[in-house]
This record gives structure tokens, C-alpha cells and sequence, in this order.
């Protein structure tokens, strides 16, 4: 190979390279997965970022509307922030016991969220269903939420 059409080669393949590198990436990353974005919304959850909690969990109902876990967290993101959202929360846990009947943290939140509301005695009717899902000594969401009602004190 003569030296001029070495000269010539390398010249096209570095015009080749300043050209790939200038032209952006026009592939997209792939959209994340109910799964990824549920994980995403746990993370926010234990952050207490109810904004971004529930930003991830919209996008995670839209790809898995019938997962009872995004509906739960999605009550519980409502019912968390500085200004709950009870009609909103109650809609997401009712949705989440619809799927899934027993539940467990649907059945403690939705009764946190009726002493919230000042109406004990759902609560306590939770507390019962919780009773019959997991007995009342080892189980965490019961102990949770007997807790919240031996608690509860009524508004004045």
C-alpha cells in the first residue's frame, strides 16, 4: 500500500470517529418495570419522599394495575404525606384487599388510616381479619396495628 492511500485510509477513519462521536445516541433506555419502579417507590417510601413515592408508583399501576403491593404503597404514600389524602388512600387499600384478601399491610394500614379517620371500629375489624391471617403473636402487622388502637384517642 502506497503511503498516500495510507495517509488517505487513516484520514477517512478518524473523519469516521469525530463523526460517531458527535452524533448522539438516539437509542433510548428501556422504560423501567413495575418491578423496578415499585423498588424505586420502597426507596422513596423509606426516605419519607411521598412526592417521588407516589410519581413511582403511578407509573408502576399503569404497568401492573392489578399488583396489590402498588396499590398499598400507593395508600400509604396518600395517607403519609404532610397533607393526607384519605379519599385517595382508602381507594388504594379497598383495591389492594379486592386483589388480595389477605393482605397484611393492606389490612394494618387501612386500619391506621380509619383511626386516622376516627372510625375505631373498622380499625378494630382489620385488627380481627389480621387475627385470622396471622394469629396475634408473631405476626408484625397485627402487633402494629393493636398498638395503633390501644393508642387511639379520639379528637375533642
Amino acid at each position: 500500500m502506497t503511503p498516500r492511500l495510507l495517509s488517505i485510509g487513516l484520514v477517512l477513519a478518524l473523519i469516521t470517529q469525530v463523526h460517531a462521536a458527535d452524533t448522539p445516541d438516539t437509542t433510548a433506555a428501556p422504560e423501567p418495570t413495575a418491578t423496578e419502579r415499585l423498588a424505586n417507590a420502597r426507596s422513596a417510601v423509606d426516605a419519607k419522599n411521598w412526592q417521588r413515592a407516589l410519581t413511582e408508583l403511578r407509573a408502576a399501576l399503569q404497568a401492573a394495575p392489578d399488583n396489590a403491593d402498588v396499590h398499598n404503597l400507593l395508600g400509604f404514600s396518600y395517607r403519609k404525606q404532610a397533607k393526607p389524602d384519605l379519599p385517595k388512600a382508602f381507594e388504594h387499600y379497598r383495591q389492594a384487599l379486592k386483589l388480595n384478601p389477605t393482605h397484611r399491610g393492606a389490612h394494618e394500614y387501612i386500619g391506621e388510616a380509619y383511626l386516622m379517620d376516627n372510625k375505631p371500629a373498622e380499625a378494630e375489624r382489620h385488627l380481627a381479619e389480621l387475627e385470622k391471617i396471622c394469629g396475634n403473636r408473631s405476626c408484625e402487622e397485627y402487633a402494629d396495628l393493636a398498638k395503633a388502637i390501644a393508642d387511639f384517642k379520639p379528637p375533642k
